[in-house]
């Protein structure tokens, strides 16, 4: 625990200050394009246990890695042309890469959760680049929030949860994607292991092939695969068209309910929403959430992923 968390502005001066604080084993929210993550140096084993610690995150569920450049990913996994392909078109960005981890590479055994494989990402947001470039390596960060809660999409959802448990909360705004990253496994054919920002219809026009899929009974490979996570305190129920009279109303497209992901039925805007929507109701709420049908297209895949995962029976 920290006894206090301080606020640092996304400037040179705040930069510089967190990649201080980082560098002595501390703790900093930082934000991305995709949600806030928690950052510690992935080489330091106990700041490493401490992001478990501040999250009460199973230590079985692994971490990505993120890095400043291909050149800093190459030295920690077994690149490859696929890689190599998926990284040209698509980083910076919210897509992750796990591929097989190299030896003596100094990370924390943590980071992997002792599996054989390393999930990697280069983030495009430009706050968490300067913050990689002024730290020079490579920061383990999953959301910067209570383990299974909602992820955080700005500062203050960051301070709501984790206050008094981190060194520090970098602000750098709202983030414009507003759901994690999408992860791919390829350390055989590519395989889909968790939807995200980037739409799987665009990697799969990328690559000139469809992604296989994860089985949802395989073990965890990823961050991003618990079956209860992302959830709000209050009940969620999906797929819903008449919400109960003690329901708040999530909804989509053109209708009456108590917050719209987007008016318009846009799925690039109700996923920059959905966080944060999620947030205000369920600070609103005194039942439950009732959320409309959201198409299974495009971002529509990480939002319903999302939101399956809000839903599901609490352990």
């Amino acid at each position: 625990m920290c006894a206090e968390t301080t606020h640092l502005a996304a400037d040179p001066a705040g930069i510089k200050a967190a990649a201080a604080i980082l560098a002595e084993g501390g703790l900093v929210a930082f934000p991305t394009e995709t949600v806030y993550g928690l950052g510690a140096d992935a080489r330091n084993n106990l700041a490493v246990a401490r992001i478990f610690e501040a999250k009460g995150r199973p230590r079985f569920n692994p971490l990505i890695v993120h890095v400043a450049d291909v050149a800093a990913a190459r030295l920690l996994v077994e690149w490859s042309d696929t890689a190599d392909r998926l990284a040209q078109a698509f980083w910076p960005g919210p897509l992750t890469l796990v591929l097989p981890l190299k030896s003596n590479t100094g990370l924390s055994p943590l980071v992997t959760a002792e599996l054989p494989t390393l999930a990697v990402r280069m983030p495009a947001h430009l706050v968490a680049r300067d913050l990689l470039s002024e730290f020079g390596g490579p920061l383990a960060a999953p959301s910067a929030n209570p383990s299974g809660r909602i992820s955080p999409t700005a500062a203050a959802h960051v301070a709501t949860g984790l206050s008094g448990r981190i060194e520090a909360i970098l602000d750098g705004g709202t983030c414009d994607v507003g759901v994690e990253s999408t992860i791919l496994g390829l350390w055989s054919q590519p395989i889909l292991l968790r939807p995200g920002g980037l739409p799987t219809g665009v990697i799969e026009a990328a690559l000139g092939a469809p992604l296989a899929h994860r089985e949802s009974n395989e073990p965890l490979s990823a961050p991003g695969q618990m079956a209860s996570h992302y959830a709000p305190g209050a009940h969620v129920r999906l797929n819903v068209t008449e919400p109960r009279a003690d329901e708040l109303y999530l909804g989509f497209g053109p209708m009456t309910c108590t917050l719209n992901l987007s008016q318009a039925g846009d799925l690039t805007e109700a996923a920059a929403n959905l966080f944060a929507h999620l947030h205000r109701l369920d600070d609103m709420a005194t039942g439950g959430i009732a959320v409309a049908p959201i198409p299974e297209t495009g971002l529509g895949l990480a939002i319903n992923d999302r939101l399956c995962r809000a839903a599901a029976p609490r352990f």
